[in-house]
């Protein structure tokens, strides 16, 4: 994954942003222990590239898709059905900065999409939006998301 900065109000954000109130804070503090995307349990392996109050993103570990990122919900829930409304609005700027991220690897498109539950191909059970940075000389150029997750 490419390096690109990104605005200083959005980068290296702690587990439990400072400013927050104590009911921002209670929705953040309930980590589930052996979720890898729960910042406060140490499990993830990487630093988030950024994000906000509500949501950070993550670069793929997957080195057929490394031009794609998650936007992640800091607050531990398994779908984006139990997103409150609130987090909503904050998810609002988010696909903007993962756009900026992947600006350097210079895609002629993107595809962004959910996995919810197990058929729906979720293999994490905590809430994230995989954005993909698309080529056009790419072999399933032209073809929507069934095509970037079908192997």
């Amino acid at each position: 994954m490419h390096s690109r900065s990104l605005p200083s109000s959005v980068c290296k954000e702690e587990a439990i942003p400072s400013g927050y109130d104590e009911r921002d804070r209670s929705m953040l503090e309930n980590d589930e222990a052996d979720c890898r995307f729960c910042l406060g349990n140490a499990l993830l392996g990487d630093e988030p590239l950024g994000g906000n109050r509500s949501f950070y993103m993550l670069g793929s570990v997957d080195p057929e898709m490394p031009h794609a990122l998650m936007i992640i919900l800091r607050r531990h829930a398994e779908s984006p059905f139990d997103i409150h409304p609130d987090e909503w609005i904050d998810l609002g700027e988010m696909p903007t900065l993962a756009k900026a991220y992947l600006a350097s690897s210079s895609p002629d498109g993107f595809t962004l999409g959910w996995n919810v539950g197990a058929v729906g191909g979720q293999h994490v059970f905590h809430v994230h939006l995989h954005v993909v940075a698309r080529f056009a000389d790419e072999p399933n150029a032209g073809k929507g998301i069934r095509a970037v997750i079908r192997k």
